[in-house]
């Protein structure tokens, strides 16, 4: 094959990668609205990222105490309890706190906690780095686990709000797809049923 046609055919496989290039860095960027749209859908959004200008963890407002009850109701066959049931914090501090599941079922369960706040206004002030309820959870029979809530209380609190109260209901998933939480299974620790606390 002559020089110019090896020439040629190579300039025309270059210009193709670098189309190539240019498109896939342009759908990159595209990307970023449409996860965007889908974090909103899903309510994925409401994770925070653990940087410290956003949680202010490097910002902790010593002069305030914020007592912090913890709360929990099952929906099913399993019992369902806060590890601890209230500490005192400090706005911007970073609290960590488990709950513990037992499915006393003979059977399989798939289930989801859905949150809620006293006071209301708490809920946007509450910044959950790390949540079981942000997914479905597994529990086999007979299982224990203990899920962690990581979270800091923002210091936009209004300082008449002195104790916020995070409940957790845990629902059973009819149907739940026990494929599909197998294996987002991190984040817990399991026990025997039985085991104390």
């Amino acid at each position: 094959m002559p020089a110019a046609r090896v020439a040629t055919l190579n300039a025309v496989m270059l210009r193709k990668l670098a189309v190539m290039a240019a498109v896939m860095f342009a759908f990159g960027f595209a990307l970023v609205p449409f996860y965007k749209s889908i974090c909103e859908l899903t309510g994925v959004n409401r994770i925070v990222k653990a940087d410290a200008a956003e949680t202010g963890a490097s910002a902790v407002d010593a002069t305030r105490t914020v007592t912090i009850e913890f709360d929990a109701s099952p929906r099913a066959d399993w019992s369902f309890r806060p590890v601890r049931h209230s500490l005192d914090a400090h706005p911007g501090e970073l609290v960590t706190i488990e709950y513990e599941i037992t499915n006393h079922a003979a059977r399989d369960i798939v289930g989801q906690a859905i949150p809620s706040y006293a006071p209301v206004q708490a809920a946007a002030h509450l910044r959950k780095l790390e949540c079981f309820c942000f997914r479905q959870q597994l529990l086999r029979a007979g299982e224990t686990r203990r899920f962690p809530v990581v979270f800091v209380i923002d210091r936009a609190l209004p300082r008449e709000v002195a104790t916020v109260t995070l409940s957790y209901t845990f629902f059973e998933i009819p149907g739940g797809s026990l494929a599909a939480v197998g294996g987002a299974r991190s984040g817990a620790t399991t026990a025997r049923a039985g085991d104390g606390a």
